[in-house]
């Protein structure tokens, strides 16, 4: 009655081991690699954002730059145009006083001629009687000529006198009159002259005083685009300074960005190692679990999913591997184990027995389902303890080997002389390597 109940017991236990493994597992929350992913996807899409930003205030401050060098060029165009405008005015200034120095001169020229012309004058009207005396005595003389003397005498006292007369002042009045006639000539030369000179100097003069204005009307607009073009300088270097702020800001916070993605990014592998681990670590026990539980009438879990937990069923070191040539121009499509004599052999898996007797020279065989497609053959043995269709459990002893293999040169393709085990792993009829499904330390062994 104890041996029927001992089974259920284990089997309260095998649950009471699980919900506690699950519990545990409850109980320590992992971090969703999910959630740290879509996290840091969320951070790399604000990292692009922020990377177009700094990209705009790159370009802006890109431009600045070029604006702030157009100004200073334009500033240095002004100074230079500025320069020639001053230098063009120095030359009307200095063309202006010229010609108030020629008009000066003229005047000075004209006042000494209008002097000499009143000093004319006034000898004339000093003389005037005199020459309004010759001037009658000449019309007179004019209108009736001198008498004969012959014809009649009287009249010669007359013209003797008259002859007196014109003979002191004729020459005289002839000079005077030369010389008035003479400086008069020239006295309105001179006057048409200055003011032929009056009017060109003062078109002249005209001109440079529009150009005076026109020039200083330049320098004062000149002067006030070099004063907003400073102003406009002082502005751009000032928005420089910021965008360069902003663009240092920027970066910085694209930098943080990119750590903090990669600090997430390694958080998500981190978690879903560690998930990956924990679910391998679970299969594990779950496994580990499984194959203790005694009372199972069917493997607990499926053969693909046992890798890495199977024992080999015999203890020994290996002959021949998975792929090795067999010397007749294959390869060996198991392995073979060298192993002690009369060693016990054990199922590798949970299993239904489906062949168990002698098989050709192979000694005795013995083939397992292990589900799912999979066939276990063992061959080698010189015993096999269990039945057709009996369902076996790993670790399970199934079989002995001999105190010497008469099979070994079959299966290995060499006589030892020691008992040799040959392991063939099948997959729908397929030979496949058995190595991924042993333990760690197992399967080092067999690859050595």
């Amino acid at each position: 009655m104890s041996l029927l109940i001992r089974p259920g017991l284990r089997g309260l236990c095998l649950a009471a081991l699980l919900a506690a493994s699950f519990g545990a597992r409850a109980q320590t929350p992992q971090p969703d690699p999910e959630a740290l992913q879509r996290e840091a996807m969320q951070k790399l899409v604000e990292k692009q954002a922020r990377e177009s930003e700094l990209k705009a205030i790159e370009q802006r401050l890109a431009g600045n730059t070029e604006a702030r060098a157009a100004l200073e060029e334009e500033i240095a165009a002004i100074r230079a145009d500025r320069a020639a405008l001053n230098k063009a005015l120095l030359d009307t200034t200095a063309k202006t006083q010229a010609a108030e120095e020629r008009l000066g001169g003229l005047e000075t020229r004209l006042a000494l001629l209008q002097s000499s012309e009143a000093a004319i004058r006034r000898s004339l009207d000093g003389r005037r009687n005199l020459i309004a005396e010759v001037l009658a005595a000449l019309q007179r003389i004019g209108r009736r000529p001198p008498p004969a003397v012959l014809v009649r005498p009287e009249d010669i006292l007359e013209a003797v006198r008259a002859s007196m007369l014109l003979g002191a002042v004729v020459p005289d009045l002839r000079q005077e009159v030369e010389i008035l006639s003479t400086d008069l000539a020239e006295l309105v030369r001179l006057r048409d002259g200055i003011a032929t000179e009056k009017g060109k100097i003062g078109s002249e003069m005209e001109q440079i005083a529009a150009e005076r204005q026109r020039l200083a009307s330049l320098i004062e607009a000149r002067r006030e685009r070099e004063t907003s073009a400073a102003k406009d300088v002082e502005q751009q270097a000032a928005l420089g300074k910021e965008l360069a702020g902003q663009a240092r800001s920027m970066r910085d916070f694209v930098e943080k960005i990119e750590k903090e993605i990669s600090v997430t990014n390694k958080a998500a592998d981190a978690a879903r190692h560690a998930i990956e681990q924990e679910t391998r670590d679970q299969r594990e026990r779950m496994t580990a679990l499984a194959f203790k539980d005694p009372a199972r009438l069917a493997p607990k879990i499926a053969f693909a999913e046992a890798k890495g937990l199977l024992s080999l069923p015999v203890a020994g070191s290996r002959l021949r591997g998975f792929g090795d040539p067999d010397g007749a121009g294959g390869t060996i499509r198991g392995i073979s184990l060298e192993t002690r004599a009369n060693a016990l052999v054990s199922a590798p898996s949970d299993a239904w027995v489906v062949y168990a007797g002698p098989f050709r020279s192979f000694g005795q065989l013995l083939i397992l389902n292990a589900g799912g497609g999979y066939y276990i053959l063992l061959a080698g043995m010189q015993r096999i303890d269990v039945a057709l269709n009996q369902f076996v459990l790993a670790g399970e002893p199934v079989a002995a080997m001999g105190e010497t293999s008469e099979a070994a040169a079959t299966t290995v393709g060499v006589g030892t002389g020691q008992p040799v085990l040959y392991i063939e792993f099948r997959k729908d009829g397929v030979s496949i390597d058995p190595t991924p499904w042993w333990t760690k330390s197992q399967g080092e062994k067999v690859r050595g």
